[in-house]
């Protein structure tokens, strides 16, 4: 299918689908649909040669489908074309032993303006003005998509300068059509009551080739006013600086008082002012004549002029040559950047093979080497179409004990892809910012962090959608004690433990190692604790303090059949406590030695 169909507005547009299959035309479905709102909305269904009209379509009654003379191919006929009619349309084609397959076609509608108008001023126009004076004001009416006006003071378009204001405005009519007034206001001299006025219309017309038409209007001058004062009884006349004087016979008189020398300084000048001039002297007295001509050339450098302008969408692998010309009376040198880096020293840029890292924005510059600071630009915006991709692909683990975290998320598509943050129950992040990059879109959210969790990260538009999950496992500090029921001689040490929750994640971000000195500080702890109750127990045994029930006795003089020494064990819910032999012997209470 192609690309792109163009049609007149009211006219008929035929979108062909050309198909291969080794079956016949009988085994095959061929359905239609088109795409509004990002949605595809069904037209037609083609089965064998048996074609049923979805009625609910906008497109019932205007719709034919037949095949072409050229063998595999079918057409889809689209009567009294409607603004509203363009979008892109569907055709999908499947057989009984084949996998479908679909292509797509943006139908393009274009709407003929009508002549524009155009209506001068009726009174004269001082050149002694202190603000900038109207001219006219051209108009056209009705067309699409929208027209541009250009004005032209004899052969040479006006741009807005500190001299001249070219003001337009567009109105949307209830048809959809476009409607275009422009208003012309500048700065007159003498020169401007020869000069003619006119507008260009341009505008597009299907099968072109992106070359605009062009209409004119009727040419209108304007009344130019100079004003000059009589000083005495001889013709001597001030004029004012730019003005001409006309007498009966057309003889043109500029005319000064009386100084050694003459001078006639030309400011904000323009092409116009390029040309020869002549300065004359006449002596009243002997009525003898001086004069002198001098040749004056004025420099230029028109705006850029950028094909394709303003705006440009591709399809990924698609390829596109963009021009940049402006028009100057030296040599120029043209050169094309994106980001301030430069990606052609030629007029022509070349976009190969697009991606998303093709979007962007792409400045020409145009520059006049002889002359320093007179420049020109222009600028082109590219977008690529193409469903979201999300960039955070090479997965790592979050691990954090922070209270919140923020998480990123970058995604490359046009249109530019909407971003939203979601956890894994469900529950929507609204705290996350969105901001537009040249190839997509870039999110950042702050999360608050009470126990492990699961966040996603959605990103789509009117092609598809994408998404990536981000498992953040969270370090929970926990403070314990040992239990209360110990006995009264026992020391309590509080244990502080670390939990870690381990959970999967894939985000890029670097793991925290938690540190093993709480451990080698526990084990520190104990072995001096196990010295000093050892040292105790030495200390006691030295002294003697250890004694039996009945009353004090030297434990040395006690013989044991097997070993002396003996261990207590006491129950914590009793007051018995038996005596073990170290080779397992009960000894009875009375033998028993309380330490």
């Amino acid at each position: 299918m192609n690309d792109t169909v163009e049609v007149a507005l009211k006219g008929t547009a035929k979108i062909t689908c050309r198909y291969t299959s080794e079956e016949g035309r009988g085994s095959m479905d061929i359905q239609w649909f088109f795409v509004s709102t990002g949605e595809r909305h069904k037209i037609c269904e083609q089965v064998g040669m048996m074609t049923t009209i979805n009625r609910t379509s906008p497109y019932a009654n205007r719709i034919s489908v037949n095949d072409t003379e050229t063998p595999a191919e079918v057409a889809l006929s689209i009567r009294d074309v409607q603004l509203s009619d363009e979008v892109d349309f569907i055709c999908r084609v499947k057989s009984i032993s084949e996998d479908h397959v679909e292509g797509h076609t943006t139908l393009k509608v274009f709407g003929k303006p009508d002549h524009p108008t155009i209506e001068g001023v009726t009174t004269g126009i001082s050149v002694n003005a202190d603000s900038l004076s109207k001219i006219g004001t051209c108009e056209v009416r009705n067309g699409y998509p929208k027209p541009k006006i250009t004005w032209y003071k004899n052969t040479t378009p006006l741009r807005n300068t500190d001299n001249v204001n070219v003001e337009t405005s567009t109105t949307s009519e209830s048809s959809g059509l476009f409607s275009v007034k422009s208003d012309l206001t500048m700065k007159v001299d003498r020169k401007d009551k020869d000069a003619t006025f006119y507008c260009e219309v341009n505008y597009y017309l299907p099968g072109t080739n992106g070359i605009m038409m062009m209409m004119e209007t009727t040419k209108i001058n304007i009344t130019v006013i100079c004003e000059f004062i009589l000083t005495s009884q001889l013709v001597q006349v001030v004029v004012s600086p730019g003005c001409k004087l006309e007498t009966e016979n057309k003889q043109l008189l500029t005319l000064s008082n009386r100084s050694i020398s003459y001078k006639v300084v030309l400011e904000n000048v323009t092409r116009l002012d390029s040309g020869e001039y002549e300065c004359t002297l006449t002596n009243i007295d002997i009525y003898e004549e001086f004069s002198n001509r001098t040749a004056v050339f004025v420099n230029y450098l028109d705006e850029a002029v950028l094909n394709p302008s303003d705006t440009v969408l591709m399809d990924k692998g698609d390829t596109i040559t963009a021009t940049c010309n402006a028009l100057s009376s030296l040599q120029t040198n043209t050169a094309w950047f994106k980001n301030n880096k430069k990606m052609s020293k030629d007029h022509s840029l070349i976009l190969e093979a697009a991606t998303f890292d093709t979007s962007g924005t792409y400045l020409c510059v145009v520059t006049v080497p002889e002359v320093e600071g007179m420049e020109t630009r222009g600028s082109l915006h590219v977008h690529v179409k193409g469903k979201p991709e999300i960039q955070e692909k090479d997965i790592n683990e979050i691990e954090t004990s922070d209270e919140t975290i923020i998480l990123s998320c970058h995604a490359k598509g046009y249109p530019t892809p909407k971003i939203t943050w979601t956890t894994s129950e469900g529950k929507v992040i609204n705290s996350g910012s969105q901001m537009e990059t040249d190839s997509g879109a870039k999110s950042q959210v702050t999360v608050q962090l009470t126990s492990d969790v699961t966040v996603f990260c959605n990103a789509s538009n009117e092609f598809d959608s994408d998404s990536v999950s981000f498992n953040i496992k969270v370090k929970i500090t926990v403070h314990t004690t040992p239990d209360s029921s110990t006995t009264p001689d026992s020391t309590t040490t509080p244990v502080s433990t670390t939990t870690i929750t381990t959970t999967s994640s894939n985000p890029k971000a670097t793991g925290k190692t938690e540190s093993k000195g709480v451990v080698i500080a526990v084990i520190i702890i104990c072995i001096l604790l196990l010295a000093i109750l050892g040292s105790v127990l030495y200390f006691l045994y030295k002294k003697g303090k250890i004694c039996n029930r009945s009353g004090k006795q030297d434990i040395t003089k006690e013989k044991s059949s097997k070993d002396n020494i003996v261990v207590e064990m006491k129950s914590d819910n009793t007051e018995e406590a038996i005596l073990l032999g170290v080779n397992g012997d009960k000894t009875p209470p009375g033998d028993q030695v309380e330490i």
